[in-house]
């Protein structure tokens, strides 16, 4: 699945694309970064609250392709600057973490 789709099909907002990494085939929903150190798939989209630096500092380790940030939390300048870095996109919804998964399977099942 292309991550424009989370913008194009779901309407979240875009706050950092990068083009280099522009496909996810899973997700993760989490707002406890050693669990998704742990557990979180490579190629997938973080779904979380945790808009600080921190969280791409992860989702680089766990090649994570994007970040999802629920109910209308805004990036810091520094977590932006360090998403554009490390070529993670950044999107932004007011849905809460139990919503954006949903609207994230249906996108990758195809509905």
């Amino acid at each position: 699945m292309k991550l424009k789709s989370i913008n194009q099909i779901l309407g979240y907002e875009t706050i950092v694309e990068n083009s280099k990494n522009d496909f996810f085939s899973n997700a993760y929903t989490s707002d406890l970064l050693s669990d998704v150190m742990g557990n979180a798939p490579a190629d997938s989209v973080l779904i979380t609250i945790q808009a600080h630096k921190n969280t791409i500092a992860v989702a680089t380790l766990a090649e994570i392709r994007a970040i999802i940030l629920c109910n209308g939390r805004t990036a810091p300048d520094d977590m932006i600057e360090a998403a554009a870095g490390e070529n993670i996109s950044i999107y932004r919804t007011d849905d809460n973490q139990y919503e954006a998964s949903w609207k994230i399977k249906g996108l990758l099942d195809g509905e």
